[in-house]
């Protein structure tokens, strides 16, 4: 049986030209790029490169990228950063409800150490209140976090405008754009991007790499101590093939159109939402199919079905789609994002599912999973 992979924003697979990339740099420029001999010099030129290419696709400058084994340390690095280098400035710090882990575990901890952390509420689309991001703004502010795309509904933050309301006051602005990147255009010049998180396996590159963009005008605290790699800013040896491979992978998705990928997106999530509509399937969008939402992106809430029986019933037929809710060592725990769109006693919390498609994703493989989940959904309500 051939697995139909639907699964995009949890991981992506690696396009052909990172894999040989990669292939190619452990076998050929295997020099730590800290030595100065040849060798070396050849894996730093091959890391300088790739810093290029992270640099030019958010229009910032290369000795602004850091890289970093992925999108949870990037975040952990802005976020502890900032606030143990800015506490003379102020203690408090806002983000959102529906933020990835890597940035909510970090603001626990922080609250614990005495920070006054916000966390603002969203609509039902999964979006922010402007006006309550003002209200929350004062004087002792050091930080802002909010992610570029949502990673559960696909709900696209408008970052232009909180860019320019944040650079207003006395706090950093964080993006985490783990699923930002390559799916809509960034700017960190133009949406007044202090400091941007991203993850390499997002984009078809490799995994446990990413970067951190760090504006010149900002000097954080490194968050891993020990040699002087990435300009003193993160120690350990560079992973001069992952880094080549990432390199790779954002030349590639550099060069598409975020406006047609999009259209593509929306063409697919139409495929099955036709379907559904066309065999009277009961179902609701959960965040959005509009323009302020990512389309790689779908989850959808089905009327007294669990999650886990469809989830199931979907892997056994050969397709792999995300729950609406997240197994952490064996414990089913509620998707906090959905708690926090429709609250916790929404029965869309455990009868959710995400769809989310990829670059390599194919519209006769979206059509077979549609066939799919309209006989598995049918069967289930028809009972």
């Amino acid at each position: 049986m051939t697995e139909i992979y639907l699964d995009n924003a949890a991981t992506t697979p690696m396009s052909a030209k990172v894999i040989n990339v990669i292939a190619e740099e452990m076998k050929n420029d295997f020099g730590n790029a800290s030595s100065t001999y040849e060798l070396g010099r050849k894996a730093r030129h091959v890391i300088d490169l790739a810093r290029q290419e992270a640099a030019r696709a958010i229009n910032a400058s290369e000795n602004e990228i850091i890289f970093t084994s992925g999108g949870s340390e990037s975040n952990n690095t802005a976020i502890f950063g900032t606030a143990h280098s800015r506490e003379n400035i102020g203690k408090r710090i806002i983000t959102t409800k529906i933020e990835h882990p890597s940035v909510l575990k970090p603001m626990q901890q922080l609250e614990k150490e005495g920070y006054d952390v916000i966390y603002l509420d969203v609509d039902a689309d999964g979006r922010i209140s402007l006006a309550d991001l003002k209200n929350a703004l004062t004087p002792q502010t050091i930080l802002v976090s909010v992610m570029a795309v949502n990673n559960e509904v696909g709900t696209i933050n408008p970052l232009a405008e909180i860019g320019a309301m944040v650079r207003q006051s006395n706090a950093y602005f964080h993006v985490d754009a783990v699923q930002g990147l390559g799916n809509i255009n960034l700017d960190v010049a133009k949406m007044n991007i202090d400091l941007l998180s991203t993850s390499a396996h997002k984009i078809n590159g490799p995994k446990f790499l990413g970067f951190l963009y760090e504006k010149n005008s900002i000097k954080l605290p490194p968050l891993v101590y020990g040699g002087e790699q990435e300009t003193k800013r993160r120690a350990g040896t560079e992973n001069v093939p992952g880094i080549a491979g990432f390199g790779e992978a954002i030349n590639e998705i550099a060069a598409v159109d975020k406006n047609k990928l999009q259209a593509n997106y929306q063409k697919l999530q139409k495929i099955i939402l036709n379907k559904l509509d066309q065999a009277q399937i009961e179902y609701q969008v959960n965040g959005g199919t509009r323009k302020f939402d990512s389309h790689h992106v779908l989850n959808l809430h089905f009327a007294n079905v669990n999650t886990t029986i469809l989830q199931t019933n979907l892997d056994l037929a050969g397709f792999a789609v995300s729950g609406g809710s997240a197994c952490t060592a064996g414990t089913l725990e509620p998707s906090h994002v959905l708690v926090a769109c429709f609250g916790k006693n929404s029965p869309r919390i455990s009868e959710s599912i995400r769809i989310s498609f990829g670059r390599y994703t194919t519209e006769e493989e979206v059509s077979a999973f549609a066939r799919q989940l309209v006989k598995i959904v049918g069967k289930i309500q028809n009972k």
